[in-house]
């Protein structure tokens, strides 16, 4: 293929995901509010009265995954829950420039919660928000930590070499604008099948906005995640036994993509009383399988409640 026929095509992806962002953002209804806080426009979505219950999403996903799964209605019957976009997903914001690690994210929600006069939450974080809640846990104070399908300790990532390259500067922007959301969605099904394996993908996640996912400033911001994890987990791991705050560890028992055994299992031997919920038959999406268990940890009822 000739130069000419390669600007073609780029151009010809270019004009196609742009229409499709448009389209997606477009389509998408804004469900909550802003806050402006330190450069960030950060959009969070709040209901009920009680104690404060904050959930914090994980790489690729957005307030909607806590909103399709039920748990965020299941929650706010009995807790004010906040469930926040994190930088550069759903309706955030994320500014360049800064190295959004999971201690900054952190850095960032205590001081959004402060506005909102929140001082010592429940947190619930899942995937890559149970290392941002885990990060805001060693640091300011926290009622109860959920954390569910986390990343802990520093291992092999094989979705590393997909996700990182939209995040590299120059190239990667070339990438993000044509060829990686229309790579994305041809694999969306194949993703989607592999974090929900063993269960199947629930009909009531179908509504999820996958374009509002792949949109260019998203896949930025998955990258950028997916590059800082594994030091990240590094450091975090570090400062694993210092976590003084009741805490629940949620997984499911045959998660394909963060193996329970080596994360989750590991983290609960390593933090003193500490409870850990295995969940037979789920995978690393154990809010949307398993939303029943996953509200016992946050209620802290027994695992084997009726």
């Amino acid at each position: 293929m000739n130069l000419r026929l390669w600007v073609a095509a780029a151009l010809g992806a270019a004009a196609f995901v742009e229409a499709r962002t448009q389209a997606a953002e477009g389509a998408h209804r804004v469900r909550g509010r802003f806050l402006d806080v330190d450069g960030v426009r950060l959009h969070y979505l709040e209901r009920g009265q009680g104690p404060t219950l904050v959930l914090v999403h994980g790489i690729g996903s957005m307030i909607d995954d806590f909103v399709l799964s039920g748990l965020f209605a299941s929650a706010a019957g009995q807790f004010r829950v906040i469930a926040i976009d994190r930088p550069g997903y759903g309706r955030s914001s994320r500014p360049r420039g800064r190295l959004w690690t999971p201690a900054a994210q952190a850095e960032l929600i205590h001081r959004a919660l402060r506005k909102l006069d929140v001082y010592c939450p429940l947190m619930l974080g899942h995937s890559f928000g149970a290392s941002v809640a885990l990060a805001y846990a060693l640091r300011y104070p926290v009622e109860r930590l959920v954390l569910a399908s986390g990343y802990y300790y520093p291992t092999v990532r094989l979705d590393a070499p997909l996700l990182v390259p939209p995040a590299i500067p120059v190239v990667g922007d070339l990438m993000r604008y044509t060829v990686s959301p229309i790579l994305g969605r041809l694999l969306w099904p194949a993703w989607l099948r592999l974090l929900f394996s063993p269960a199947p993908v629930p009909r009531r996640f179908r509504p999820f906005p996958a374009w509002m996912a792949l949109r260019p400033s998203q896949l930025r911001a998955t990258g950028e995640d997916a590059a800082v994890l594994l030091p990240a987990a590094h450091e975090l791991s570090r400062h694993h036994s210092e976590l003084r705050v009741p805490t629940v560890i949620v997984a499911g028992a045959q998660d394909r993509y963060v193996s329970a055994r080596a994360h989750s299992m590991r983290l609960h031997a390593e933090v003193a009383g500490s409870e850990l919920v295995l969940v037979p038959g789920a995978g690393h999406m154990v809010h949307h399988v398993a939303t029943r268990q996953v509200m016992r940890a946050i209620l802290a009822e027994p695992a084997h409640a009726g």
